[in-house]
C-alpha cells in the first residue's frame, strides 16, 4: 500500500454511511438534532486529538500488532498483552456490528423491491454470505484488498454528496435552520438534559472508530513511519467533515419525526428516503449505503486479521502456530482471514434469540477498542524523555495533546457504559459495561493461564521465513 491505500482502510473502517446511517434512530431518541449536531462536532475534535496521540506512536513502532505493540514496548508484557485482547475483541465485535449491520440495510431493501418482510433468519442469513464475500476477497491479497478500498473512499464521499444532495434538491418540504441546530428530543425516559446529551453522544463515539487499521497494514504500506500516522489522522479529519454534512442533511431533508423513529422498514434513514424520494429513489440509496457498509466491513476484516496475525506471531492465541502462516502466493496472512470471519459469525448468533445478547457482544467494539488507542498514549506519557519518537511527531504538543487524550478516553469509555433508557429490563440494560469486564477477566484469566508463560513480543523484522513483513516497503 502507498500512503493513500493506507489513509482509504482507516476512512473505510471508520465509515460515516454505516455508522451514521445504523445509529441515525439512536440519535433521533437520544437528544434529536441539537445532540447529533453538536456532538459529532465535539466528539469528532477529542476523536482528531486522540489519533494525533496514536499516530505519535504509531510512528515510533509500525507493525502489524498496532497498539498492542506499542503498549508492549513501552510498558512490558502485561500491558501489551492486556491491550492485544482489547483491541482484538473490540476489532472482531467491530465486524459482527458492521456486517450485520449491512444485512439488516440489505433486508430493508429486499422488504421494499419485493416486499418480503425480514427476519432475524433471514438476516443471519445475509450476515452469513456477507463474511463468507469479505473471507474471500482478503484472502486473494493485500493488491485487492487495497483496491477496494480506493474505491471506498471516493464512493463514500460521492456517496454523501448524492445523498445530501438528491434530499435538498428534491421537492419537498425541509426543516428549518432551527430546528435542525436546536431541536431536542428525548425519549430515553431520564430528565437530565446533560446526561441525555451525554449518551446521545454515542453516535459519533460509535462511528469514530477503528482508525488503528492504518497500523494494523503498517507493515504492508511503503514509508510506514510516516503513511500509517498520516492515514489515521486524514481519516479522522475527512470522517469529520463529510459526517457532519450528511447528519444535516438528513436531519433537514426529515418530513416526520414520529414516523421516521417507527418506519416500518426498520431503518429510520430508509423513511426519510421514501418520504423525500419515493420507491424508486429510496432504493437507489439504500444501494448507495448497503455498498459503502460492504467496504466498510471488508476493511475491518483486513485490519483484524493483521491483528491476528501479529498477535498470533506473539503467541499470545489459542494454536498460535496456525494463524501466523503467511500464505506464499498471496503474502496474505490466510487463515487469520478466515479465524477474523468466523468468529464475528459466532458471536452474533444470540441475535437469533435475544437482541440484547446481541447488542452485548457487538458493545466490545467501543469499549474494547477506545481504551487500547488510550494505553500507548498513556505509557509514552509516562516513559517522558526517554521516549523515542518516529519521524512523524507531535514534538512539543506531545505531552499536553497526550493528557487530554488520556483524559477523554477515560470518560468516554465511561459513557459508553452509562444506562441509555429507563426503566432498566433486560432488553434495554447496557451491555457495554459488562461486555468490558468479561473482556479485562479473559485477559487477565490467560494471561495467568498461559499468557506469562508463552507470551513473546515478535518484532516484525526477526520473525521466521514466512512471517516475515509483507512488504518491503516498511
Amino acid at each position: 500500500m502507498g500512503a493513500f491505500g493506507n489513509f482509504a482502510i482507516s476512512f473505510s473502517v471508520i465509515c460515516i454511511l454505516a455508522g451514521g446511517m445504523s445509529l441515525f434512530g439512536f440519535g433521533l431518541g437520544h437528544g434529536g438534532p441539537v445532540v447529533m449536531l453538536g456532538s459529532w462536532i465535539v466528539i469528532g475534535f477529542m476523536t482528531l486529538l486522540v489519533g494525533l496521540s496514536l499516530a505519535d506512536v504509531v510512528s515510533a513502532y509500525p507493525t502489524s500488532g498496532g497498539p498492542y505493540f506499542m503498549a508492549e514496548k513501552l510498558g512490558g508484557a502485561r500491558w501489551g498483552w492486556l491491550t492485544g485482547w482489547l483491541n482484538l475483541l473490540g476489532l472482531l465485535g467491530a465486524i459482527a456490528g458492521i456486517d450485520y449491520g449491512a444485512a439488516a440495510f440489505t433486508s430493508a431493501f429486499i422488504q421494499l423491491q419485493w416486499d418480503i418482510a425480514p427476519t432475524t433468519g433471514t438476516t443471519m442469513t445475509l450476515f452469513g454470505g456477507i463474511l463468507l464475500v469479505h473471507g474471500l476477497l482478503n484472502s486473494a491479497g493485500v493488491r485487492l484488498v487495497n483496491v477496494l478500498n480506493s474505491i471506498s473512499v471516493w464512493w463514500q464521499l460521492l456517496g454523501v454528496t448524492v445523498i445530501v444532495g438528491a434530499l435538498t434538491i428534491a421537492p419537498a418540504q425541509h426543516q428549518s435552520v432551527a430546528f435542525v441546530f436546536t431541536h431536542f428530543h428525548n425519549d430515553t425516559g431520564f430528565s437530565s438534559t446533560f446526561y441525555v446529551a451525554l449518551i446521545g453522544s454515542l453516535l459519533a463515539g460509535y462511528t469514530f472508530c477503528g482508525y488503528d487499521a492504518s497500523a494494523h497494514v503498517a507493515e504492508e504500506t511503503t514509508d510506514a513511519q510516516v503513511s500509517a500516522p498520516r492515514g489515521i489522522v486524514r481519516s479522522i479529519g475527512v470522517s469529520w467533515a463529510a459526517g457532519f454534512v450528511l447528519l444535516a442533511g438528513l436531519l433537514f431533508a426529515m418530513q416526520d419525526y414520529t414516523a421516521t423513529q417507527n418506519s416500518a422498514t426498520g431503518v429510520p434513514p430508509a423513511q426519510i428516503f421514501l418520504d423525500v424520494l419515493g420507491m424508486s429513489g429510496a432504493k437507489a440509496l439504500l444501494v448507495v449505503v448497503i455498498v459503502a457498509m460492504l467496504f466498510c466491513g471488508n476493511a475491518e476484516v483486513a485490519a483484524a486479521s493483521r491483528m491476528v496475525y501479529a498477535f498470533s506471531r506473539s503467541r499470545a492465541l489459542p494454536m498460535w502456530q496456525s494463524w501466523r502462516i503467511v500464505n506464499a502466493r498471496t503474502k496474505t496472512p490466510t487463515r487469520a482471514v478466515w479465524l477474523a470471519v468466523i468468529v464475528p459469525f459466532v458471536l452474533a448468533l444470540p441475535a437469533l434469540w435475544s437482541p440484547a445478547a446481541y447488542g452485548a457482544i457487538t458493545a466490545i467494539n467501543a469499549v474494547g477498542m477506545t481504551p487500547a488507542y488510550g494505553i500507548p498514549v498513556f505509557l509514552a506519557l509516562r516513559k517522558g524523555d526517554a521516549y523515542q519518537p518516529g519521524p512523524w511527531s507531535l514534538g512539543v504538543w506531545r505531552t499536553p495533546i497526550g493528557v487530554i487524550t488520556v483524559v477523554y478516553v477515560a470518560v468516554i469509555t465511561l459513557v459508553f457504559c452509562l444506562p441509555q433508557s429507563t426503566p432498566i429490563t433486560p432488553a434495554s440494560f447496557n451491555y457495554a459495561g459488562l461486555s468490558l469486564v468479561v473482556a479485562l477477566g479473559l485477559a487477565w484469566g490467560t494471561w495467568l493461564t498461559r499468557g506469562r508463560r508463552d507470551y513473546q513480543l515478535t518484532a516484525a523484522h526477526t520473525a521466521q521465513p514466512g512471517e516475515a513483513l509483507l512488504s518491503e516497503g516498511f
